[in-house]
């Protein structure tokens, strides 16, 4: 049985504070790895999904969202994104997390 593999962004997420107009980067202190649904297996989708998330001070993800990305990879990235957590900071900032889903060679 061939082994699917999954990547991640694993560089720090480049995000802008909604308070400046500057690019500051927020490092994950916590990375959930999503499922590779049955469904892109069973019809050997791969590609990447890029997930706009808004992080809370605390470090909590408070919103995410669908950029792009294949409609059926997309669900499983939505749902890990939402329980990354990221370093504190002053206030609330955005960014994108891009999850890559790769087929075995």
């Amino acid at each position: 049985m061939a082994v699917m593999v999954l990547f991640v962004a694993v560089k720090p997420i480049r995000i802008k504070a909604q308070e400046q107009n500057e690019d500051i980067v927020r490092r994950a202190k916590s990375k959930v790895q999503p499922a590779y649904p049955d469904l892109a297996k069973r019809m050997s989708i791969a590609g990447t999904v890029k997930i706009e998330v808004v992080v809370a001070p605390n470090g909590a993800v408070k919103e995410a969202k669908i950029v792009g990305g294949h409609p059926v990879l997309a669900s499983a990235a939505l749902d890990a994104a939402r329980k990354w957590r990221f370093e504190p900071a002053p206030g609330e900032s955005t960014g994108v997390i891009d999850f890559k889903f790769e087929l075995p060679k």
